[in-house]
């Protein structure tokens, strides 16, 4: 089934305010009027508004790297969904890597979170990985199983949409990201071949937990230092959807580099 790859920028940690504008701005001419693929960024989220600024008008989505379960409330340093709509975010980026393993973020909580961003009207990108003693262990699929499935619990397959008529499913609200956490920021990747064998791991997962069509339709995004010259082969893949991007979304030229040899 083709499905239209989907390719983020997460910033993490990095740029200030100046900096987060012009490398938004070299984006947006570089890639902004790019239909043919979905882009999204995810700016660090005191500078949410000053990108969001300045993607008004293009075809770059933007994104929270982050967010809180409850509405509001007594949550010091937390981000609220409502928060991120607020400034004109779209989606957000729940489970990541860095929250699992440096933070201490448990598959229960982040369920939690993915459940409160769907139904306040964010698309969600849902991060999951083994950590490099896993893959050596031989848990690789049952540590992704488990994360897709408690990350997942209580999902719908539709959603009924906010002031309109009609509902979206599933594969449009949600995406998942594996992200073998042995090959974020470290320069190693894992090769087409062992990404490809988890991607299609979790599409046969969906399918036993909701059903075959929505499994062929959800995209699952690669995220372990994908670089403009290993980009075209991973998206070759049949099950490899498009990227999350750490490192080379900071560089106009190596983002719009990756994003084109997704065209």
């Amino acid at each position: 089934m083709s499905r239209k790859l989907f390719i983020g920028g997460n910033w993490k940690m990095n740029t200030d305010r100046d900096s987060a504008a012009s490398l938004a701005s070299g984006l947006v001419e570089a890639i902004g009027s790019v239909e043919e693929i979905d882009v999204a960024v995810a700016p660090p989220s005191v500078y949410l508004s000053a990108v969001g600024e300045v993607l008004k008008g293009s075809n770059i989505s933007l994104a929270g790297q982050n967010c809180w379960y409850e509405p509001n409330g007594a949550y010091t340093g937390e981000i609220s969904t409502d928060m991120l709509l607020d400034v004109g975010c779209d989606l957000v980026i729940l489970g990541h890597s860095e929250r699992r393993h440096v933070l201490g973020e448990t598959d229960e909580l982040i369920n939690r979170k993915v459940l409160k961003a769907l139904d306040a009207g964010l698309d969600v990108i849902l991060c999951v990985g083994e950590l490099l003693e896993q893959r050596q262990a031989g848990q690789t699929n049952d540590v992704v199983t488990r994360q897709v499935k408690i990350g997942m619990e209580g999902v719908p397959s539709s959603f009924s949409e906010k002031g309109e008529k009609g509902k979206k499913g599933l594969p449009e609200r949600l995406t998942i990201a594996y992200e073998p956490v042995w090959a974020i920021g470290t320069g190693v990747t894992a090769t087409p071949e062992q990404a490809q064998e988890v991607h299609a791991m979790i599409r046969s997962l969906l399918a036993d937990m909701y059903d075959r069509q929505i499994a062929d339709g959800l995209r699952i995004q690669y995220g372990g230092s994908m670089k403009p010259d290993n980009a075209a082969e991973l998206f070759a893949k049949d099950d490899i959807d498009g990227g999350l991007i750490g490192g080379a979304s900071l560089k106009v030229e190596d983002f719009a580099s990756i994003i084109k040899a997704g065209m």
